[in-house]
């Protein structure tokens, strides 16, 4: 039976996540990647650190074959790269197991996993196989088969991240304020106000839209 998983690992258990240790700031969303034998390709934006420096190191490292910035937004940048055959880590291990990253987001020290595999033997076969590479993992949720509705109800911190955010002009076209300069005024980093605004936005999306647009149900 398929089992999803929730998961935190250090940031050096695969070799994008080491690159990205150089950037203390850095934030990446993964938006998918292509598991081949002969080669990894990632895609992923990367926000809250020069973009610029961020493509020079990836180029500079020797288990990359080729960068390509695809396209840019205000604050954030898509990333392709196709790496060595060298493959190892949790990357590796979820080849293995056959398991497939639904969601990952990164910060310069620890990444967030949700993993499905095709039954619990893939699991534990995965959570073997990184313990002994020596990659500590911690198991935050696991669901069975999927994951439950997320609560749609803003916290405090969420709801005063968003007007903060909308009364400085954050989302105009163009911002009126960047994300620093919005932490700054917060007194928390980049890191910790993009994902409040992010899980924020998207209670908001559930409550205000995917509630409103799902077909009413017999009782």
């Amino acid at each position: 039976m398929t089992v999803i998983a929730d998961i935190t690992v250090p940031a050096n258990s695969f070799e994008l996540g080491r690159v990205m240790q150089d950037f203390p700031n850095v934030e990446i969303e993964l938006e998918r990647i292509v598991p081949l034998r002969e080669t990894i390709i990632p895609l992923f934006w990367v926000s809250g650190t020069d973009t610029g420096e961020v493509a020079e190191v990836l180029a500079g490292n020797p288990q990359t074959k080729t960068v390509t910035q695809l396209t840019k937004t205000d604050d954030k940048t898509l990333f392709e790269v196709h790496w060595s055959d060298e493959i190892n880590g949790i990357v590796e291990a979820l080849i293995e197991t056959h398991g497939k990253i639904l969601e990952a987001t990164g910060a310069a020290e620890t990444w967030d996993f949700r993993l499905r595999f095709e039954a619990h033997e893939h699991l534990s076969e995965f959570n073997v196989a990184l313990t002994d590479d020596g990659i500590p993992v911690t198991l935050r949720h696991l669901y069975n088969p999927t994951p439950p509705d997320e609560v749609a109800e803003l916290s405090d911190e969420q709801r005063d991240a968003l007007v903060t955010a909308y009364e400085r002009g954050f989302f105009e076209i163009p911002r009126r304020v960047t994300l620093t300069e919005l932490a700054e005024s917060m007194d928390i980093s980049d890191s910790a106000l993009s994902q409040r605004l992010r899980r924020a936005l998207a209670s908001v999306v559930r409550q205000s839209v995917i509630a409103e647009s799902s077909p009413a149900t017999d009782s």
